[in-house]
């Protein structure tokens, strides 16, 4: 499985955060417009992507704690040709857990992809992702992401520990199946 670090804040300042994330990165943001579908398992978390603008949908399970500040996840993508179907099929079988919709904004910093996401329902917020490589080292990739917090300025009170699913559907966040 890849891995990557974690980390997750409220973004009470999201154009502040847009214009610290563009100085910091190398390109223009990618821009998207998102669905996330899913649906409970007995472990970790799966969802099928699918996005508005014509990018490929695809299908990603993924395991990592639900506490705050940076985390390891570890996690499995495929590509789905027909998102349609696969979410009849999924739907029909499992549980569909809730749907998350959002507009994110992707800048890349090294290996470091930092989320403006606007979440429906939810509001404005910031995620890391500390891409790993096989022999990188966890906590590196977890100083990496405080720092570009901090560089961001980005606080430890604003720091979100669960999946934007969790927090919509709250009642469920309790349940073994995550």
């Amino acid at each position: 499985m890849a891995r990557n670090i974690e980390i997750k804040a409220r973004a009470h300042q999201f154009e502040q955060l847009r214009e610290r994330a563009a100085a910091l990165a190398t390109d223009a943001p990618l821009v998207f417009r998102q669905q996330d579908f899913f649906y409970d398992v007995p472990t970790g978390r799966l969802k099928l992507r699918q996005f508005d603008d014509g990018t490929p949908s695809e299908l990603i399970f993924y395991q990592r704690d639900d506490r705050d500040g940076p985390k390891v996840s570890y996690y499995s993508r495929s590509p789905v040709t027909n998102p349609e179907a696969m979410h009849a099929l999924l739907a029909q079988a499992l549980t569909t857990r809730g749907i998350v919709s959002k507009e994110r904004h992707v800048y890349l910093v090294g290996r470091t992809r930092i989320h403006l996401d606007r979440v429906d329902g939810l509001g404005d917020f910031i995620e890391l992702e500390v891409v790993l490589g096989q022999d990188d080292d966890e906590a590196g990739g977890e100083r990496e992401a405080h720092d570009m917090f901090a560089r961001l300025g980005v606080g430890e009170a604003d720091l979100v520990p669960l999946a934007y699913v969790d927090l919509l559907n709250p009642a469920q966040e309790a349940s073994p199946a995550r």
